[in-house]
């Protein structure tokens, strides 16, 4: 509540609210937890879930400061730009920020945060002001344009500044107010007090209706790693109705986030939240059996419904332009359905459920996937050809998790779907089948698709990888790596060693629409390790190629890199700089991918020797790696630096440079709370863990 509304109810109301309280039985304040602070960079971020209140507070110093609150629900926020200040603005919060719950003018509730800060400047001007979908926001960072229907007026107060509005539809919708404690208003600047310094109350609410959290003794199993951060971090991002996938900007579901967290996370979960995960996934299926790559809800969803049909309509669009996510599907039921102990007792319950609690049995639409893929699988089981591989969507640059413009580098034949999704989802089609878990939903002709599923899966499994192979003769291979590592500053020489003599031979990063490899080594040969039924051979190139020195493999000080394109061309190099989303950077969850995967297949009791040494190795490797950055674990992904001889990382987002902005909690990236170091590996301490140039992550 308002300090202006408590002080408007009459004096008798506050006595009759005393004397009720007074015959209540006493009661224990119920436990909550701190916010979570995450310091990245430039971003100070402050994460609160209490009751029906979720909130992301991002305080973002220096020369370009910005006030900004996510909320889960809805997928809305409030957010302030300010004017750039030449000596740089050093936001500190006072205190922690507290639940707030108040009403709109016409009496209908709105829920958020309010919290102090303190700014040591003389004055900031304001530069804009947005109240809305995240999404909104998101664009608004990037382009610094917003849509004019969404524009809110700021409205006196006394002291403070108030700006809000309804939602697009006339729905509840969004306020953000800010006093200045010591100082004052001249126009849109704020100014100091006496001392020179700005102290602000802030109140940040939305409309939006709140989601439903998961309690977390309905989350964590006893397996899940003891690490608070990590622990917070799914907790903010786990709700009954959809996993986020990830905070500030993507608050909201993504298809293929949610199914590769689950199946890394499931040895960690419980039954409920791993079932609430695929049936999110279910609800969203289109009916031909596509997986939902992102959702527009809340006010953008309103928006683009205006502009598609001019009608303020709320009702969710969802996005599915990507293919992965359709061949994840499968294989994480599967393991979950057929694989895990727990998951094989519910099986059959569970199928039988309605999806969303009142759509069609679960069954039936999984079978709407399953018959998807093995249609998509079939052209290329028949004739082995690059064009019968499953390529990008027309008119699509992306399709798999590197779903940036230059994720790919121009490919439209992803190697991860084609060498390791599309066979694993056919194979876990034929497992189901076979299980008997789906015969009550079958339908005329599915058995004759699902008896040709197993010759369907070893015809990829046979073909599909020999498409992608590149090999570089050693000469060649070790004058790119000198250009290269001159290039990028850094030395070539533990590469070069490395590499030795051999010739340089690993599977392309894609395949390009003539059927030509993108030569850039990546880090998605994880995916053949934790979905893939791999010989020995193969094993052994996948860890010789992924965990030599950069620039001639993956590995630096600070993480294994998603992609290393020193054997391409110079225009394809400068797609994939440190500065790129998914250039030379390291991406948390990809790291625990590989990690899973080599556990999985450390697992198999079929190993030669010198390949389990193999394995063995790179995983120690690996892991002292993953333990060296563990401060960044639970973020998206970071940059590095090459200073006085060694690597040091750097917060992707902090620099001007950077394409983008790092998200402080991502969903894969929790998936270390069951994606542990193997036993006898040294885990990190817990408390404040170090950062280069002195960045703390504080554990509260």
């Amino acid at each position: 509540m308002r300090p202006d509304a408590r002080r408007a109810w009459p004096r008798a109301g506050w006595l009759l609210l005393a004397g009720t309280l007074a015959l209540l039985p006493a009661r224990p304040a119920p436990l909550v937890a701190p916010p979570l602070r995450v310091q990245e960079g430039r971003n100070l971020n402050v994460l609160l879930r209490e009751g029906d209140v979720a909130a992301h507070l991002v305080l973002r110093s220096g020369t370009e400061p910005r006030l900004l609150v996510a909320f889960p629900a809805g997928n809305s926020g409030v957010a302030m730009w300010l004017r750039p200040v030449a000596a740089g603005v050093q936001w500190q919060l006072m205190g922690e920020p507290v639940p707030v719950h108040d009403v709109d003018g016409r009496g209908r509730p709105l829920r958020g945060i309010a919290f102090d800060v303190l700014a040591a400047a003389p004055e900031l001007a304001i530069r804009r002001v947005v109240v809305g979908g995240v999404r909104i926001l998101r664009n608004y960072e990037a382009s610094g344009s917003a849509p004019a229907v969404v524009a809110s007026s700021v409205r006196r107060d006394g002291a403070a500044r108030e700006w809000s509005r309804d939602r697009l539809d006339g729905a509840p919708g969004y306020r953000l107010r800010i006093e200045p404690q010591d100082g004052s208003w001249e126009g849109t600047t704020m100014r100091a007090g006496h001392d020179g310094q700005l102290r602000l109350h802030v109140e940040a609410l939305t409309g939006e209706p709140p989601l439903t959290p998961v309690p977390a003794s309905a989350l964590l199993g006893p397996q899940a790693a003891d690490d608070p951060v990590a622990r917070a971090a799914l907790g903010f991002l786990a709700w009954h109705e959809k996993f986020l996938a990830g905070s500030w900007r993507f608050n909201t579901y993504f298809g293929r986030d949610t199914l590769l967290s689950l199946r890394m996370l499931m040895p960690a979960l419980q039954p409920q939240a791993i079932e609430a995960g695929i049936d999110s996934v279910l609800v969203r299926l289109s009916p031909g059996g596509e997986v939902a790559h992102e959702e527009d809800i809340g006010e953008y969803a309103v928006l683009e419904h205006l502009l598609r049909d001019g009608r303020p309509d709320p009702t969710p669009i969802y996005d599915y332009k990507m293919v992965d996510g359709d061949f994840l599907l499968a294989p994480v039921a599967a393991a979950w359905l057929l694989d895990a102990d727990a998951g094989r007792t519910r099986a059959a319950a569970f199928l039988a459920a309605p999806v969303g609690e009142t759509g069609p049995a679960r069954g039936a639409a999984l079978l709407r996937n399953l018959r998807r893929v093995l249609a998509s699988a079939a052209p290329f089981a028949r004739d082995p050809l690059p064009r019968n591989l499953v390529a990008l969507k027309p008119g699509q640059a992306v399709g798999d998790w590197r779903d940036s413009a230059d994720g790919l580098g121009g490919g439209r034949y992803p190697y991860d779907v084609n060498a390791v999704l599309v066979p694993a989802a056919v194979q876990a089609a034929s497992r189901l089948y076979r299980a008997h878990l789906l015969d009550r939903w079958l339908q005329a002709g599915d058995t004759s698709l699902f008896d040709k599923a197993a010759a369907t899966a070893l015809a990829w499994q046979e073909h599909a990888p020999a498409l992608f192979q590149v090999e570089v003769a050693n000469p060649q291979a070790v004058s790119a790596i000198r250009r290269y590592a001159e290039l990028a500053g850094v030395p070539p020489g533990p590469a070069l060693r490395a590499l030795g003599s051999a010739p340089l031979r690993w599977p392309a990063l894609a395949l390009d629409a003539q059927g030509a490899p993108v030569p850039v080594l990546h880090s998605d040969e994880g995916f053949a390790l934790l979905f893939g039924d791999l010989s020995p051979r193969a094993l052994g190139e996948i860890v010789a190629v992924a965990m030599r020195p950069f620039p001639a493999g993956l590995m630096t000080d600070v993480g294994m890199l998603v992609a290393n394109p020193a054997q391409a061309p110079a225009s394809l190099q400068l797609r994939f700089v440190r500065t790129a989303y998914h250039g030379t950077v390291v991406w948390s969850w990809q790291q625990a991918l590989f990690a899973a995967g080599l556990a999985r297949q450390l697992s198999r009791s079929d190993l030669p020797p010198p390949t389990r040494a193999m394995l063995q190795s790179a995983q120690a490797s690996l892991w002292r790696v993953i333990e060296a950055t563990k401060a960044l674990r639970n973020s998206e992904l970071w940059s590095w630096r090459h200073v006085d001889g060694h690597y040091e990382a750097a917060v992707f987002g902090a620099t001007a440079g950077d394409a983008d902005e790092s998200n402080a909690v991502q969903l894969w990236s929790t998936v270390y709370l069951a994606v542990q170091p193997p036993a006898g590996e040294a885990r990190g301490a817990r408390g404040a863990q170090a950062l280069p140039s002195g960045r703390t992550r504080r554990l509260r």
